[in-house]
This record gives structure tokens, sequence and C-alpha cells, in this order.
């Protein structure tokens, strides 16, 4: 049995099927290790109310491909129609058996390397450079490089005395009749603190939902890991008196007494007021984090986010282990509560991205680009299709981005898609070049009511957008010196002349400096 690859993957979950697609399509010599019996096992368990908040929208108004992946937050990429999420099911808000069905399919259909039952119980990296991977019964698989894809299922447990007398999101018994007429504190104020006590609100007799911060809303951070209206019903019994409370406060310590716990907090905004509360059940929800347990002294992985993530380089290596990447959610160290890379929507454009990064640095294969003639309009035309149509750089605002590069020595210019904006900035294909652009799709920065925000229409007032909105950079020799922002559409829909012309005007005068940046660089 063959046992040494070039690549191997730790767990099959989406992360590692998307890579296995590229690496197959790349003929690449890879294998995945999957310690449970099918891919994406993770989805058969959680969340544990099944229930996706990942957004399943079939109908879109337009048959573009690239664009409807926008708004299918569920499908991996792929050049098989039929291997859409919108042919397993309708709904908007899908269920998380189906997910599997699917990922089930997808493994199966691209005949993916996997080899299921293989519990990987140790991971070394010889004085060679190779990593040695033990699975429970024995056996050793080796490596040039490892890929880490087993996300995040560890709970993260705060450091609070007492808090292993409490229950868990991962394990609380769910029958609410179980809660009927009891005291319930919730500990976390994410989608799963929310998830469980909309399931145990109609029999409770009161639900106590805390955390030292208060409700981050997804619709006013743009970060679907905050708190997603689909969760927040909750809510509404809290602020209409309905024995329910969302509380700011430290949990300093849980003591467990006659079966009753007692909770001692300490109020974030009442000048430092402390108080015990009695409850009958205490529900820890405060999330997962990376398991490291398995990592040899000789290739253990930094971590960062208290230590819930491997920390990474701009591609996706980790910072101390060479040759070890991560794909998927673990993916979001590298923009924590920021972008999507925590979600399937997300990271599967990651994961596109890590593909050819390995391609250009294993296998000297450049990243892929499309030629383009050097005129305002060329650039400019491409500029604004991407923008109204990519998905990449939609769905991972300022993180992803295109990247545009002008030749002064011929009539050419190399448009790469799909790329991290900081891998940009680190690449010396970008850096050593006079007229380099990034393009990409940014949030303004606001306070207030995002549903009750002014706006300025001028052409010139892009900067000032407080949505979803193209930017523009021209870098030389890696140092930013111009920028432009399209300014936000109510559809984001940006093929309209008040857009599009002001773009092309700037990339007039950016291409009329040529002789004077080539004097700099000689």
């Amino acid at each position: 049995m063959k046992t040494h690859f070039d690549y191997l993957i730790i767990g099959a979950g989406p992360a590692a099927l998307q890579l296995g697609y590229y690496l197959e399509k790349n003929l690449r010599d890879y294998l995945i290790l999957e310690r449970n019996e099918t891919a994406g096992s993770f989805f058969k368990n959680f969340p544990r109310h099944r229930l996706l908040i990942s957004i399943n929208k079939v109908h879109t108004g337009t048959d573009d491909r690239e664009a409807n992946y926008r708004w299918d937050w569920n499908s991996l990429i792929t050049d098989n129609e039929d291997l859409l999420f919108k042919n397993y099911t309708k709904r908007y808000f899908p269920d998380p058996d189906i997910l599997t069905q699917y990922l089930e399919d997808y493994a199966e259909y691209y005949k993916l390397k996997i080899q299921y039952g293989t519990s990987v119980i140790n991971i070394a990296k010889q004085e060679d450079g190779i990593f040695l991977v033990t699975d429970e019964k024995g056996n050793r698989f080796t490596s040039n490089r490892l890929i880490v894809a087993t996300g995040i299922f560890k709970p993260f447990i705060p450091d609070i005395p007492g808090v292993e007398l409490c229950e868990n999101y991962i394990d609380h018994k769910l029958d609410p009749e179980i809660y009927a007429n009891k005291r319930v504190m919730i500990v976390g104020k994410g989608n799963s603190a929310f998830e469980a006590a909309d399931h145990l609100v109609e029999t409770t007799a009161a639900i106590h939902i805390c955390s030292p911060a208060p409700v981050k809303f997804a619709w006013q951070t743009h970060f679907v890991g905050h708190l997603r209206a689909i969760n927040n019903n909750f809510l509404d019994t809290y602020q209409l008196k309905s024995q329910n409370t969302v509380i700011d406060a430290t949990i300093e310590k849980v003591e467990k007494r006659n079966g009753k716990y007692y909770v001692h907090l300490a109020y974030t905004h009442a000048n430092g007021q402390t108080t015990i509360v009695e409850y009958d059940h205490v529900i820890f929800c405060t999330g997962f984090q990376f398991d490291d347990s398995i990592y040899d002294e000789t290739c253990k992985p930094e971590l960062i986010h208290m230590d819930k993530f491997p920390n990474q380089t701009s591609e996706w290596e980790s910072t101390n282990i060479s040759d070890m990447y991560v794909a998927g959610t673990l993916m979001q160290a590298c923009d924590y509560k920021k972008t999507m890379s925590g979600f399937i929507h997300g990271f599967r454009h990651n994961v596109a991205a890590l593909a050819k990064v390995l391609e250009e640095k294993y296998h000297d294969n450049p990243w892929p680009s499309k030629e383009l003639e050097v005129t305002p309009e060329a650039l400019c035309e491409e500029v604004i299709d991407r923008v109204n149509r990519a998905a990449a750089m939609f769905l991972q605002p300022a993180f992803l981005c295109d990247a545009l590069v002008v030749d002064e020595t011929s009539v050419t210019a190399r448009y790469y898609k799909d790329i991290r904006l900081d891998y940009v900035a680190n690449n010396e294909t970008f850096l050593n070049e006079a007229h380099t652009y990034t393009i990409s799709l940014e949030y303004g920065h606001f306070m207030g009511d995002p549903f009750n925000l002014e706006r300025n229409p001028a052409p010139d007032k892009g900067h000032e957008a407080a949505y979803l909105h193209p930017v523009i950079r021209r870098y030389q020799f890696g140092e930013l010196v111009n920028e432009h922002h399209i300014n936000d559409d109510l559809e984001s829909h940006w093929y309209k002349d008040e857009y599009v012309q002001p773009a092309l005007a700037w990339f007039k005068q950016q291409l009329t400096s040529q002789p004077e940046v080539a004097l700099m660089k000689g």
C-alpha cells in the first residue's frame, strides 16, 4: 500500500474536498485522511438544532454561474452544473443533513482520494523535512507537504472556576421538556448561544444570556459569524420583558449546591456591581478551538486568537512549521471576525487561491493570468466586469482581490484573479513593478443605524461610501501611490456611466504617468 505522498490532507470536510478538486485537476499526488466513514461528517451533528444559517438563494435573476456564487453559500466550486447545492434543496436556510449528502456526492463524483476510518493520533516532522503521520492502528504515512483541514471541533472553555460543573453546547440535552419551568443561563452571545436559547424559549421559566461584551449583529458588522437575524427572536422576549434577559457581565465563578448553580457575576456597565444568581442549568456556548494535541513537538503550530487557530502567513502556511498549510475554517485566523473565511462561501475561494499558491511555489506554475491591452478602456472594462460578477472579492471583502500588472516594456498587462491582498504585498511578481493595481470590494466605516444612513451619491465621494463598493489601488514597487473608490450602489451594480466614467478617467491619469515612473525606477 502506498504510504508516501506529495500532499497529505488531514480531515475530509468541505475544505479538503475543495482542495482535492484542484489537486485532481492539477494531477497532484495526494491523500485525504478522514477519521469518520463519510465526508463532511461534522454536519451530521452541527448545528445541533439542525438549521444552517448559510443561505441557499436559488432564484437570483441571472444565469451567470460566477455571479450566482455570491448568493450560494453552500456549494463548492465545481465545473459540474449538477453539483450545485441549489439542485439538492430549495430551502433558503437548509437542513445540514442535505449538506452532508451534497459533500458525499461531491467527493464521489470527483473520485477524490480519501481514506476513511483513519483516525490520526500523531503528526511529527522528521529531520529531513518529511511529515510523519500515524493513525490509531499504527499505520504510518509520510508527505512532503501537510494540509490541516480538521476544522475546529474542540469546545473553547473559558478559564472560569466551576466551568467543569456546567453543560456545553456540544452535548447538552436537546429535549425542551427537560428545561420545563427551569431557570437557564446560556454563556456566550454568538449564534450557537441564541440558537440554543430559541430552542428552549417555549418551555423555560427564564433564560439569561451572558458574556462580558454586548451583542454584535451581523447586519451591523457585515461579519456573518456575529448574531444573525434568523437567531435573534430571543431579543424580543428580552426587550418586551418576557422574563428573559441579555446580560453584559463577567462570570467570576460558578458554584453548585443542592442541584442548583450559583453564578457570581460582575456587571460590565454597572460601576463594579456584583451579584450571585441562581439557575437550574448553565450551558456554555462559547465556540470552538483548534485541537493541537496530536501534533508532536517537532511540528506543533504556533497558535493565536486565544489559542483558537494556527498562526499563518499570507500563503496560509504555518508561521513556524514550513510546508504545513491550513484549509477551511482554520483560515479565518488571517481575517479574524472580519470576512467569511470561517464559512464555506468564504474559504472555498481561499482554497482555490491556496491551490494556485501551491502550484506556483512547488511546481513552477505561475499564477494564472489574462493578457490585456494596455489602454485605459481595456483595463477599465475588465475591472468593471469583475466588480460586477466576481464572487471571491464580493464574499471576502478587503481580503481577496484581483491584481493587475502593467508591463512598461510592452503593450500588454497581466490580470490576476482571486488573490489575497496581503499576498500581493509580499510577492515579487507584484512588488517589482511600477504599475501594479489591486481591485477589491470593501465596506466603508460608519457608526449608528445602518438602516438610517445619509449617503452622498456624487461620483467623487466614493471614498466616503459606507457600504460595499469597489476600490482600485495603484502601487509603485510595493508603495501605495493612488487609489480610486467607486461609490456604493443599491444593488451592487456598477455598470452605469456614473461609475464607469470616473474610473476610466482615473486609469487614463495613472497610465500617463508611466514615463515619470520609469525615470524613478532608473
